[in-house]
């Protein structure tokens, strides 16, 4: 019989009261009142098992909810349908729902005298752990009995799950990845139920509607990330969209084949390995942009090298030398060394934390970086502190959270990248890094969106004329597009000195902002989350200084004071004007400076990455602050896992085969 599972409700109660009679002696029996009161609390799970072919309840589960551990207190099937298999189908799920909700074990009571239950229950994995003198009646006693999730299924160093058509044909069986059959997948409700799989398809075909377009499709629906996705499979059969994607390779595999003598090339890649060592690491870049298991990719070269095509590999199709040459390279990406710290099993999420401990002037200090680090461990997120070198480990997190200063033409930005385009929620997000750290952008979406700058405007190396430094009002300041810190920011006090410092930024840049000059013995800085306010401060310019930061003193300390202001306390008209500034640049953690100038608010740049420092930005909030930060980064993976959509349609209906008891 084919079940569908939902929530109890109201209008079960006669069912479920009908169960209780025909399954238990009377002193077992739960009352009407108490199945009411279960039916409504928080702290109870009342399940009905359905027929999927005609919606009547033939069954029931009650569980009791505690903070790690789940409690089976009855199963209930109603007399004409037992062994049907039915209890088989109901202890699946419920494993199943203690999985994805993160309960590390399972209890029960069961009475002694009942040695066939007892029986059943030791066959589906629960142990006994004590004897209850008593517990029913005098005379009636009880055995308590327990089982430990499969934790396994979820520990990051196994969650990889490789589909297949047929899995026995899989050689190696040493992988730290599960391999389950199409069938396999798509039933058990162990992989339906959890999103922290990751979900490698090795099907015989993708084509539409096959097997293999529906393990991507399907795992994609339960907030899995999966290898090819459905967009990714289409993608590559597109020659223009193929050529779109590989467009910032160009110059990179022109470099890696300048030696090939020859005008055609391939390369066939597994896990984004070749057995060509001279293209490893062109390899390894494809399968950053074309995330498929196996594929062949065919270059051609006229006036210079191109991907001709791509042609995706099935396993079904191998030679057994390209077999070995896979297994090979399942080896390679599955074992390799993963970060072995200490951890419970039922965090969530995992979260990476970019640092250089290193860096002079970090945007989180110490400190902070331990508010961040014990905070999201206590809402179910561990974080690992990772720094340029882990760039080949990214995959193994839910999310990217980047404490070192960013820039375009840095490994920051390229991490930020490859982490967004391995389905990781990312801030600071690649294309906040690109907007933020160039102030020409700014400059002209600020004056398209009519947000109130300083005057601006832009000089150009080839189309500069010193004429036009006579139309500036001094003193001024030039600012090189991509400058952070107030490192590339210039004040001038005359023509003579524009002249000759835009002679040195020319060597760096083509093109320079020239801004108008306003004082203020301090910038606001507003901190934005989502498109919301979070913290106040005013930064005030150094001693005898028109700046936050003096580099050239001498100064252990070269900025200035700070003072932190609750938000409620900002004049609105700051606070809005931040908002709306931000707003253009994404969603994401923005630090807004602005200028409060003769009555009024000049926005001075966004900044991606803004400093959030124990002692300084947190002075208002405390912990609430790393808090918000947290729960948003939560929040923006179980959007992107799906996961609350998933919960909602698990609520309503889960299908589970046919099982014999």
């Amino acid at each position: 019989m084919k079940l569908n599972f939902r929530k109890a409700g109201s209008g079960d109660l006669e069912f479920l009261l009908n169960l209780e009679r025909e399954s238990f002696p009377e002193f077992q029996q739960t009352s009407a009142s108490n199945l009411k009161k279960g039916l409504k609390s928080s702290f109870q799970e009342l399940i009905i098992a359905e027929n999927a072919a005609d919606n009547q309840p033939v069954a029931s589960a009650v569980l009791f909810k505690y903070k790690h551990m789940l409690r089976l207190y009855s199963i209930s099937v109603a007399l004409q349908y037992r062994k049907e298999g039915i209890g088989n189908a109901i202890m699946e799920y419920i494993k199943a729902f203690a999985l994805s909700n993160n309960f590390r074990s399972i209890t029960l009571e069961v009475r002694e005298s009942q040695s066939k239950l007892t029986d059943w229950y030791l066959s589906k994995g629960f142990e006994v752990i004590k004897t209850l003198k008593n517990y029913y009646q005098n005379g009636e006693d009880a055995l308590k009995m327990g089982m430990k999730i499969r934790t396994e299924a979820i520990d990051k160093g196994n969650k990889n799950l490789i589909v297949i058509d047929q899995p026995y044909v899989w050689q190696n069986t040493g992988l730290k990845a599960t391999i389950v059959s199409v069938k396999e997948y798509i039933n058990n409700p162990l992989y339906q139920n959890n999103a922290n799989f990751r979900i490698f398809n090795l099907c015989s075909s993708y084509k539409y509607q096959s097997y293999g377009y529906y393990v991507s499709l399907l795992a994609s629906a339960r907030g899995q990330r999966v290898i090819p996705s459905t967009s990714t499979i289409k993608d590559v059969q597109i020659a223009n969209v193929v050529q779109a994607l590989s467009y910032e390779l160009n110059e990179q595999v022109n470099q890696i084949l300048s030696k090939e003598k020859g005008t055609n090339l391939s390369l066939d890649l597994y896990f984004g390995q070749t057995p060509l060592k001279a293209y490893k690491v062109l390899a390894a870049r494809l399968y950053q942009v074309f995330e498929v298991p196996l594929f062949t990719i065919n270059f051609i070269k006229v006036d210079k090298w191109i991907i001709k095509n791509i042609k995706v590999l099935t396993f079904k199709n191998l030679d057994e030398a390209q077999k070995e040459t896979l297994f090979y390279a399942g080896e390679r990406h599955f074992n390799k060394k993963r970060y072995n710290f200490p951890r419970l099993n039922n965090y969530r999420y995992d979260l990476a934390i970019l640092i250089n401990p290193f860096e002079a002037n970090p945007p989180s200090n110490k400190e902070a970086l331990e508010k961040f680090r014990k905070l999201a461990n206590k809402k179910g997120v561990y974080v690992t502190f990772i720094g340029k070198e882990d760039i080949n480990k990214i995959n193994e997190f839910d999310a990217l959270f980047i404490r070192e200063t960013t820039n375009v033409n840095h490994y920051t930005y390229e991490l930020s990248r490859l982490a967004f385009a391995e389905g990781l929620v990312v801030i600071d997000d690649p294309w906040s890094i690109l907007r933020c750290s160039n102030k020409i952008y700014q400059h002209e979406l600020f004056k398209k969106n009519k947000i109130r700058t300083p005057k601006s405007f832009t000089l150009t190396k080839n189309m500069f004329e010193d004429k036009l430094l006579d139309n500036i009002r001094y003193p001024a300041v030039l600012k090189q597009p991509d400058s952070a810190f107030s490192l590339g920011v210039i004040k001038v006090n005359n023509k003579e000195e524009a002249k000759r410092e835009l002679g040195l930024l020319f060597k760096k840049t083509d093109m320079v902002i020239c801004q108008e000059f306003l004082y203020s013995a301090y910038d606001w800085r507003i901190g934005i989350l989502d498109n919301k306010p979070i913290y106040a401060c005013k930064y005030y310019m150094t001693q005898d200084h028109w700046q936050i930061y003096n580099w050239n003193s001498d100064a252990e300390d070269k900025s200035g004071n700070h003072e932190t202001i609750a938000i409620d306390q900002v004049p609105e008209e700051i606070v809005s004007l931040a908002v709306k500034a931000s707003s253009l640049i994404g969603d994401g953690l923005y630090g807004v400076d602005l200028k409060f100038v003769e009555d009024k608010v000049y926005v001075i740049e966004v900044n991606d990455n803004p400093n959030i420092d124990y002692g300084v930005e947190d002075q208002v909030l405390g912990d609430k602050l790393y808090q918000l930060i947290i729960d948003s980064l939560i929040n923006r993976i179980e959007i992107m896992k799906n996961i609350r959509h998933i919960n909602l349609i698990n609520n309503k209906q889960i299908n589970t085969g046919n099982q014999n008891k």
